[in-house]
């Protein structure tokens, strides 16, 4: 119910937001009309006359809008709140989040569609969904086949089976979900339970924990979230944790390296068990796509006309996490005090990396061939080979990653479960 009324609760936001984007865009365009008659004197007195009346009709009628669709969403959230109400006095223990295990075969099932629904919306908007209380706003917390999994000694016990000394932490991208890891899953392996994390489990004795997050936060505030999270982790964790690996995807790789900087800066208590970073797939020089969306967005702020300006603003819209893939930040200095839609200068400073940690990247072509034009070009279609090797034309700005694999034929989301990264990955963490 609370993810319900989370979609309703945005869905009477867009309306209002909607209507206030038409005023203001109706009132620029009205005051354009009326300047064009300034200079002539005969004419700008009436013409001033006609814009005060109609901006005052017009003024009525958004605002009749907006009550009338305040009105509704209050009566809609009292009817979701009574609905919820009498569905918890009629289940024995008040939960309604459905289990769905974690399988690719589980893909397109009712519990799959509302959870990426969800991720979809909180990688656009979840910024302001976090800000304004939005229940769509997840917080960062760990999943268990399709559960929230209790950080509890009983909980892990219950959950894990037998854990071991070794956790190896899986952090998904942007607008994603745990669920990425068993991506085409039983094609790659015929099994649609197989995934990076149960794969260590069998090779190599890791437990394997997933975080689910909201990818519309800075990633710095990911970071010190999924830092803090580990915290409580190792002190809740049934036994004694020696090794500590964090694999993320995409958007995941970069929160991953957050983590590991906050964690050493707060001196928490994993940071020294920490031995291994993984990014696959991850932008650390920044994202090709955001940067042609805030440029494109910059560039029609220029012209003085209603579509161009409408459309500029809907662009800018998007959340802080996305705006943060441009130039790949992963710490608070690198955006703070800036205006995120007027930056074009990469204020990327690079978190230093652990000297105990090995750090390790996955990069990708969908050419076979790395080194074709096509591949050379658009990467993996999301993330260029560059920026997910960490390497900068200028020497000094580059990532020193401690070893990599360069992969042809493979795309963008088959990173999160394909049998050849798999192979780089646990040559890594052995």
């Amino acid at each position: 119910m609370n993810r319900l009324r989370g979609f309703v609760d945005l869905a009477f936001h867009a309306v209002e937001q909607t209507t206030n984007l038409i005023e203001r865009t109706h009132d620029a365009t009205a005051k354009r009309s009326v300047r064009r008659f300034a200079p002539i004197e005969p004419l700008a007195t009436p013409a001033n006359a006609v814009n005060s009346v109609q901006q005052g009709i017009a003024s009525g009628v958004y605002w009749t809008i907006r009550t009338v669709n305040r009105g509704v969403h209050s009566v809609v959230g009292s009817g979701i709140d009574l609905l919820s109400t009498a569905a918890i006095a009629s289940s024995e223990d008040g939960a309604f989040e459905l289990a769905t295990p974690l399988r690719s075969t589980s893909a397109g099932s009712f519990e799959w569609v509302v959870d990426y629904a969800q991720s979809a919306v909180t990688g656009l908007h979840g910024d302001w969904l976090s800000k304004n209380g939005n229940p769509l706003a997840s917080t960062m917390h760990l999943r268990h086949e399709g559960r929230r999994l209790s950080i509890d000694e009983d909980a892990f016990r219950a959950a894990l089976g037998t854990p071991t000394s070794k956790l190896a932490v899986f952090v998904h991208g942007l607008s994603s979900t745990e669920w990425m890891w068993t991506f085409r899953a039983e094609d790659y392996y015929g099994d649609p339970s197989a995934c990076f994390g149960n794969r260590l489990r069998e090779d190599h004795g890791y437990t394997p924990i997933y975080v689910r997050y909201n990818t519309g936060l800075h990633i710095s505030e990911n970071g010190r979230l999924l830092s803090n999270l580990l915290a409580d982790v190792l002190e809740a964790y049934p036994v004694e944790v020696d090794t500590i690996a964090l694999i993320g995807h995409s958007m995941g790789g970069l929160v991953s390296r957050s983590a590991a900087h906050y964690g050493d800066v707060h001196e928490q208590p994993w940071t020294p068990k920490l031995r291994h970073v993984v990014s696959l797939g991850a932008p650390h020089l920044g994202a090709p796509l955001e940067k042609a969306v805030n440029l494109t967005a910059g560039a029609l702020r220029f012209f003085e006309t209603t579509a161009t300006h409408v459309i500029s603003e809907l662009l800018n819209s998007r959340s802080a996490g996305i705006k943060d893939l441009r130039f790949g930040y992963t710490t608070d200095e690198e955006w703070l005090d800036q205006d995120p839609d007027a930056v074009l200068h990469d204020r990327r400073a690079d978190a230093r990396l652990l000297d105990h940690v090995g750090y390790y990247f996955v990069g990708a072509t969908i050419s076979r061939d790395p080194a074709h034009p096509l591949g050379h070009l658009i990467g993996d279609l999301l993330v260029r080979l560059p920026s997910a090797a960490g390497h900068h034309p200028e020497p000094v700005r580059r990532i020193p990653f401690h070893s990599g694999e360069i992969l042809g034929g493979l795309s963008h989301v088959q990173l999160a479960n394909h049998p050849t990264v798999y192979e780089a990955l646990q040559q890594w963490i052995q």
